[in-house]
């Protein structure tokens, strides 16, 4: 643990830089000052003020966001700067990767597990993440975090015309149509002027799919953005046939017993799975983590059964294994988090 010793004030400043703020909905008047004051607020009693919800953790005054980002800001700053942490000082960008992908999963972790402060602690790591890179980048003068800040507040503007201008989308899936749109001229008017391979296409609506994703969000992603632009099934049972039709390929090179074909059709039928899961609206990474999670739930309660019988699970029969996980199953379904029973 490194300790953030007093023994300097850190001074930093955002750079200032003019970002187009976008125009306010209609609101209705505020009452005057004189009304405000006419109106007598009743005082209430210590023992009132204690059970008041504004006495609550979730509800109680908090300081400016502003303000606390800011203390935020100054201790990375002191972390990284001379005398300050060994560890912090040592970081780059590609050091700090394994880091950022951990501290994500552990954000997906918190929210499934349901407990408010421990999604907020896991998203302040999260928040750590990126100003450590932003502060990387500040020394190495490329970036710094009022880039960082001022860039997504201009997308989110530029990406929500809908809101902001005088675009009309009246359902998610116009304002996504819009949103792949905007973000394909966007690549277009911003692409680097660098030679490319002459077998990549330029300016494709698949790009801006990260080439690290893990296969899995990847071919989400792929399949999302093939979508966008109208490449997709007119209805679920398209989707369904294609998944058959790859079932019965896969049986095919099977019984061929040609070990390339077999990697390849198996990939092509998880492929379809994927597309079929993003067609449904259901995302294949979410669903798989929860099918994994009723998986482990129900051969943990198979060993604890197999156990208390004074039987090891390994020596019993496939049959008698069979059994356990029925009744597993029937025991284990009401402990399962919502949306992952059978």
């Amino acid at each position: 643990m490194c300790i953030v010793r007093p023994c300097r004030k850190v001074f930093f400043h955002f750079r200032s830089r003019k970002t187009h703020v976008p125009p306010r909905r209609a609101r209705s008047k505020k009452p005057s000052k004189r009304a405000q004051r006419s109106v007598k607020r009743p005082v209430k009693s210590a023992g009132r003020q204690a059970k008041s919800p504004a006495a609550s953790p979730a509800n109680r005054s908090r300081k400016d966001i502003g303000e606390v980002f800011k203390a935020f800001v100054a201790i990375q700053t002191r972390l990284r700067a001379p005398g300050g942490c060994p560890w912090d000082r040592e970081q780059t960008h590609a050091t700090l990767r394994t880091y950022l992908i951990e501290e994500a999963y552990e954000v997906l972790d918190a929210i499934e597990s349901g407990e408010p402060s421990n999604l907020a602690e896991e998203l302040g790591d999260l928040l750590l993440q990126v100003l450590f890179h932003a502060d990387i980048a500040r020394e190495a003068g490329a970036f710094d975090l009022s880039d960082v800040i001022t860039g997504i507040h201009e997308k989110m503007v530029r990406r929500h015309p809908h809101v902001f201008g005088n675009v009309k989308a009246e359902t998610s899936g116009e304002v996504l149509k819009n949103w792949a749109q905007l973000k394909a001229k966007e690549k277009q008017k911003n692409q680097s002027q660098s030679l490319r391979s002459s077998d990549e296409a330029k300016n494709s609506a698949l790009d801006g799919v990260p080439k690290n994703l893990p296969a899995l969000p990847e071919a989400f992603q792929l399949t999302r953005k093939a979508a966008h632009v109208g490449f997709d099934w007119d209805g679920v049972d398209g989707v369904l046939a294609k998944l058959e039709e790859e079932i019965a390929e896969l049986r095919s090179a099977i019984s061929g017993n040609e070990r390339d074909a077999i990697e390849e059709e198996f990939g092509d039928l998880l492929f379809s799975a994927v597309n079929l899961a993003r067609f449904l609206r259901l995302d294949p990474e979410v669903t798989l983590k929860q099918s994994n999670r009723k998986f482990k739930a129900r051969f943990h309660e198979m060993e604890r059964v197999a156990s208390a019988s004074g039987a090891e699970l390994s020596k019993l029969s496939i049959e008698e294994m069979e059994q356990l996980w029925a009744k597993a199953k029937s025991t284990t379904a009401s402990r399962l988090p919502a949306g992952s029973e059978p």
